[in-house]
C-alpha cells in the first residue's frame, strides 16, 4: 500500500519476489476515493490530444516498457510494467502528468492512490477481474471492462508480451472463479430482484404493464423489460420527454403522469418509482385504473417512501412486491456473496503460484531463444570450414550418415538445456 513514512517522507510498497517486481499498479478506487475525485486520475480528453496521444506522452516521459491503462465510473488503474523504481517523486510527477491541476501533495496522493509491486500487483489484478474488490461483490461488468481495456491498450501498441502473459491469466483465473465457485450467484441488484419476483408470478409477455416514473431505477427496469420481450409497456412520468425516451426503447406508449387518473385501457402490473414523498397510487386512483376489472394484478413498488397506499395493497387482490423486502433479500444475497471470498482467494492464490511459473518459463524460453541458431552455426561451421577437408573425402553413403548423425545431434543439443531449464522451475 501506498504509504508516506512521517520521519523521511519517503513512499514505500508492497514488495513482492524479485523475479515479479517489474509488475506495478498504481490506482485509484471507491474503496478509498469517492467518485468525483476518482476522476481527477483520469486521462482526459484534451482540446488538442487525445488519449492516445497523452498515454503515449507519459510511457515515453516515464520510460515505461509496458503499459495498460483502465478508466471505469469507481476505477482507474495504470498497470506497469518497468524494471524502475517507483518512489514518492516519480508517483507524483507520473500524477502531475495525467492531471496538470492535481493536488500532488504527499498527503493527498496517499490518501488516494495505491501502489502495488510483484506478486501484490498481480494478485490485485486478478481480484479486481474476480469482482472480489468491486464495489458489486460477484459482478462480471469489470472484466469485461478489463479485457477491453487491454484491447485498446494493445491497438494503441502500448502493451507487450509480459502483460500479454498476465491477461491470459487474468481471464482464465476469473472464468475459473465463476465456474468454480457461486460468487456471481443470487442477484443482489434491487431492480434485478424485482424484475425476478415478477418473472415468477408466471406472467405472460403479452401482459400490459404500466410503467409509472421514467428515473434511473425505472430505466433500469426498462432494459430488463426488453430483454424479455415484454411487448405492451405504457409509460408514465411527470416529464413527457424522458417517458418517451423509455417508451421508444420498449416499442411502447408514453403520456404525462397527470393523465394517469384518465387511463382506461387496463392493466395487468404496475411498477412504480417516483421521487414522490408520498403515495402516488392511492385507492380512488388504483379504481379508475381498474375501471371494474376484478382479475389478480401484480404491484412492484421500488420507492422510498412507497408510492402504493398501504390501503390499496390490503383492500385489492394483487401480488404486491416492495422494495423493503427486496433490500432484505439483497443482503442475504450480498452475504452469501460474501461467504465466497474465501474460496475464491484460494483459487486466485493457485493461480498466481501458476502465473509466476509460467512467467518464469517464459524468461527462460526468451533467454534461449538463441540456442537453436547457435547450435545449426556450430554445425554448419564444423560441416565447411573446421571438418570440410576430411568431409570432401568421404564417400556419397558415409557423408550422408554423417550429416544424418549431426542433424540428430543438433536436434538433441537443442532439446536437452530447454528441457533441463523447464525441470529446474518444476
Amino acid at each position: 500500500m501506498l504509504m508516506v513514512n512521517s520521519h523521511h517522507n519517503i513512499l514505500t510498497s508492497e514488495v513482492s519476489s524479485s523475479m515479479l517486481k517489474s509488475y506495478k499498479i498504481l490506482t485509484v478506487t471507491h474503496k478509498r476515493t469517492n467518485l468525483k475525485e476518482i476522476g481527477q486520475f483520469v486521462v482526459s480528453n484534451g482540446e488538442d490530444d487525445s488519449v492516445e496521444t497523452q498515454l503515449i506522452q507519459i510511457k515515453t516521459k516515464f520510460g515505461i516498457e509496458e503499459l495498460m491503462y483502465l478508466s471505469t465510473c469507481n476505477r482507474v488503474m495504470y498497470l506497469f510494467y518497468t524494471d524502475q523504481d517507483i518512489d514518492q517523486k516519480w508517483v507524483r510527477d507520473f500524477a502531475t502528468a495525467v492531471n496538470p491541476d492535481l493536488d500532488v501533495t504527499d498527503l493527498y496522493l496517499n490518501e488516494h492512490l495505491l501502489l502495488k509491486e510483484g506478486k501484490n500487483a498481480i494478485s490485485h489484478l486478478l481480484e479486481v477481474a474476480a469482482s472480489v474488490d468491486s464495489m458489486v461483490i460477484g459482478e462480471r461488468e469489470i472484466l469485461r471492462q478489463l479485457r477491453e481495456a487491454y484491447d485498446q491498450s494493445y491497438k494503441w501498441g502500448f502493451t507487450g508480451d509480459n502483460i500479454r502473459l498476465l491477461i491470459k491469466t487474468m481471464v482464465e483465473s476469473a472464468k475459473e472463479v465463476y465456474a468454480q465457485t457461486r460468487i456471481g450467484e443470487k442477484p443482489i441488484s434491487v431492480v434485478s430482484l424485482a424484475v425476478q419476483e415478477l418473472l415468477k408470478t408466471k406472467i405472460s409477455r403479452e401482459a400490459k404493464i404500466l410503467l409509472i416514473g421514467a428515473g434511473k431505477t425505472n430505466s433500469l427496469v426498462s432494459k430488463f423489460l426488453k430483454k424479455h420481450q415484454f411487448k405492451h409497456v405504457t409509460v408514465f412520468n411527470r416529464t413527457l420527454d424522458r417517458a418517451k425516451q423509455l417508451a421508444r426503447m420498449l416499442s411502447g406508449q408514453a403520456h404525462r403522469l397527470s393523465d394517469l387518473q384518465n387511463f382506461k385501457n387496463g392493466f395487468d402490473a404496475i411498477i412504480v418509482c417516483t421521487g414522490a414523498t408520498q403515495a402516488v397510487i392511492n385507492i380512488d386512483l388504483y379504481n379508475r385504473l381498474l375501471n371494474g376489472d376484478t382479475a389478480h394484478k401484480i404491484v412492484v413498488d421500488l420507492s422510498i417512501p412507497n408510492n402504493v397506499s398501504r390501503e390499496v395493497v390490503d383492500q385489492f387482490d394483487m401480488t404486491y412486491i416492495e422494495i423493503e423486502g427486496l433490500r432484505s433479500i439483497s443482503e442475504q444475497n450480498k452475504a452469501f456473496r460474501y461467504r465466497e471470498i474465501t474460496l475464491v482467494k484460494k483459487l486466485l492464490k493457485q493461480r498466481l503460484i501458476g502465473f509466476e511459473t509460467l512467467f518464469q518459463q517464459r524468461k527462460i524460453a526468451r533467454a534461449m531463444r538463441h540456442v537453436p541458431t547457435e547450435i545449426k552455426a556450430v554445425k554448419e561451421r564444423a560441416i565447411n570450414e573446421v571438418f570440410k577437408k576430411q568431409l570432401d573425402e568421404l564417400d556419397e553413403d558415409a557423408l550422408s550418415l554423417v550429416h544424418e548423425m549431426l542433424n540428430y545431434m543438433e536436434r538433441r543439443c537443442i532439446g536437452i538445456p530447454m528441457k533441463a531449464a523447464q525441470d529446474s522451475v518444476l
